[in-house]
């Protein structure tokens, strides 16, 4: 099981980036979370599969129509997840 810390930095606040993650992430069979951050980024866990999480990092690396993703930071994540929830910005 891999599990990923995402930081996603550009235009991905208020065009649906958390919302079309999260269907992602249950498309790819993948659980953890994302939320809003207070600086314009958003944030999120993932876990899964080695070929889940890989396909999971490249979609976050283009977002949703309308969002303008200028970098993504990616580290080793940590923790057990059961599902993929939408956390409040955080």
């Amino acid at each position: 099981m891999e599990r990923r810390r995402l930081v996603i930095h550009g235009r991905v606040q208020g065009v649906g980036f958390r919302a079309s993650l999260a269907w992602e992430a249950g498309k790819q069979g993948i659980s953890g979370w994302v939320r809003n951050c207070h600086d314009g980024t958003v944030e999120a866990m993932i876990c899964g599969s080695d070929e889940a999480v890989a396909a999971m990092i490249a979609w976050t690396r283009r977002g949703p129509p309308g969002a303008r993703v200028d970098r993504v930071e990616v580290e080793l994540g940590s923790g057990e997840f059961n599902d993929f929830e939408q956390r409040p910005t955080g």
